[in-house]
């Protein structure tokens, strides 16, 4: 069960993770970071982009180690693998129909951005390893998708300190590898043009996480209950996925 449980909560954190890219936080990083303006810092892009990710893998570090603890915790109440995977099964429930504009709830998305003042006010291992940190904890800055809070509680389900970690910390490694999106880029227009393609996909990549915790869900669902209980529920999230324009939209504050 471990193993299942890990590789849902895996792929629920690369794509939440890659999610993240769309944030206010992700495209202002790809606008603040990148080849064009480093270079007009004085700095290497490659040397900025380094300390950038292994700011994301410790802040993914700092997620794992809480999802640890957690997974500590429910390991030992001993719960029976279907008590698990329903509990899974509902966080799921919940990540799809928070992500969709087809319900009224949501989950908080922790509307707050990095201090871009860092940039003209600190060195660059600074400013480049502490954004990453906060971008890789993903609770720190914007929340762009509920799958984010999905990664933690099936990390916790997992029952396991050092996979729970292992997850945190992929989430912070995959989030931090998004700065790299902008490393070909050498001038201004290719910059703005490559940020605008980017933008554009950022609806397709919330539908992209609310898929993936649908098919965590029913997976969830059947083992849970058998191919009864994951047939129920692969109705309702399927019509939750697929609904056009059904999908939040998290911007900026104005």
């Amino acid at each position: 069960m471990t193993t299942l449980l890990m590789l849902c909560a895996l792929a629920t954190a690369v794509v939440a993770a890659v999610r993240g890219v769309w944030s206010p936080c992700g495209l202002s990083m790809l606008s603040s970071l990148n080849p064009v303006s480093e270079t007009a810092r004085g700095h290497r892009f490659g040397v900025t982009a380094a300390w950038y990710v292994v700011g994301a893998v410790a802040g993914g570090g700092v997620l794992g180690i809480g999802c640890a603890i957690g997974a500590v915790g429910f390991a030992r109440l001993e719960l029976s693998a279907e008590w698990t995977w329903a509990i899974a099964l509902v966080a799921a429930a919940v990540a799809v129909a928070s992500d969709s504009a087809l319900t009224r709830a949501a989950l908080p998305v922790h509307p707050r951005q990095v201090d871009e003042r860092w940039l003209t006010t600190y060195r660059r291992w600074i400013y480049a390893g502490g954004y990453g940190v906060q971008i890789g904890t993903g609770f720190a800055t914007y929340i762009m998708t509920a799958a984010v809070y999905l990664t933690a509680v099936l990390a916790v389900l997992t029952g396991s300190a050092a996979t729970a970690f292992l997850i945190g910390l992929t989430f912070g490694g995959v989030r931090g590898l998004g700065i790299l999106v902008t490393a070909t880029t050498r001038t201004p227009e290719r910059l703005r043009a490559l940020i605008a393609r980017v933008d554009h996909f950022g609806a397709p990549s919330l539908r992209l996480a609310g898929a993936v915790d649908a098919v965590v869900g029913v997976a969830a669902g059947w083992f849970a209950g058998g191919v009864v209980l994951a047939a129920l529920v692969a109705g309702p999230l399927t019509v939750l996925v697929v609904a056009p324009r059904g999908w939040r939209r998290v911007t900026a504050p104005a």
